[in-house]
């Protein structure tokens, strides 16, 4: 078969990450970068290969990676689905995965494309998990428990606050499925960090948890991407009660979101037009490999 021709779309750390991820699988080729600016300055690593502003430089695109804000996806998502471009992104707003899915699902159906939202580790493969010790144990409580560790999608989200030069949002694990958000921040000269503090408070991504922000002079100087997560699921199976589940990992955080990118690409080739959560992909769709052997293998 025909490798998957993958294009990253932005190229921070998750698109960094993704291109090494892309480069590792057997049965994918990165055709290009999609950039603001079409310029490799700096960038060693994207030496002879192609980066361009417009996706439509690159000839066929099979599947585009969207290494961008999750603010950003639904719009570069909407725009690549109606090109008949399969996506997958690692939109991390819990709260409106389910109404992306349905707005996303309609333009994936309308133009014979898929979309993968949600693909990176949680949301994403954690997601996988815990459906999988729901199933095991139907009758229960879940507790997911992250860090600690820097958040992406946090510090993504406290450094687009006016004002914000740059951000750290660290996620502390407090037990039973709440955090505590540490948000270390420096300013661009002259702003105003009470306003900036209470802005970053009352945003979705820190207001429903025990947030505080905390102006350094530089936040490179803190910058660890390790994370984790502990996720522990207490239940019954049948009628036996006691089932106690636990999945733990140690990561690097955009190193392992742009390898759940990966999967969900090479995924997103195998299903019929719309948007899918990973939970709703079979799980031997996201392997590279032969069918038949990754069943004799695995099972």
């Amino acid at each position: 078969m025909e490798n998957i021709k993958v294009a990253i779309v932005g190229y921070g750390n998750i698109g960094r990450f993704s291109l090494e991820a892309v480069d590792a699988a057997g049965d994918m080729e990165c055709v290009g970068i999609v950039r603001r600016k079409a310029s490799a300055e700096g960038m060693p690593e994207l030496n002879g290969r192609k980066v361009v502003t417009d996706i439509a430089e690159l000839g066929k695109v099979d599947v585009a990676i969207l290494s961008v804000p999750s603010r950003k996806v639904e719009e570069n998502a909407a725009k690549y689905l109606a090109m008949g471009i399969n996506t997958v992104d690692s939109f991390d707003i819990h709260t409106d995965i389910c109404g992306l899915r349905s707005r996303l699902d309609e333009v994936a159906k309308a133009h014979g494309a898929v979309s993968v939202i949600s693909a990176g580790w949680d949301p994403g493969s954690d997601s996988v998990v815990r459906a999988l010790m729901q199933g095991l144990a139907p009758k229960g409580i879940s507790y997911t428990n992250f860090g600690p560790g820097r958040s992406m999608g946090h510090s993504v989200a406290a450094k687009a606050v006016e004002g914000v030069k740059d951000a750290l949002s660290v996620t502390i694990p407090v037990g039973t499925g709440l955090h505590r958000r540490m948000v270390y921040v420096s300013l661009e000269e002259g702003a105003d960090f009470a306003k900036i503090e209470k802005t970053i408070l009352s945003d979705p991504y820190f207001c429903h948890d025990d947030s505080h922000v905390i102006k350094v002079d530089d936040v490179d100087a803190l910058n660890d991407m390790g994370h984790g997560v502990n996720l522990v699921r207490k239940g019954v199976s049948g009628a036996t009660h006691n089932q106690l589940l636990e999945f733990n990992m140690k990561i690097n955080n955009p190193a392992l979101t742009g390898q759940v990118l990966v999967m969900a690409a090479r995924a997103s080739v195998r299903q019929k037009p719309g948007c899918y959560t990973m939970i709703e992909i079979p799980v031997i769709d996201m392997l590279e490999g032969d069918r038949e052997q990754l069943i004799r293998s695995l099972v």
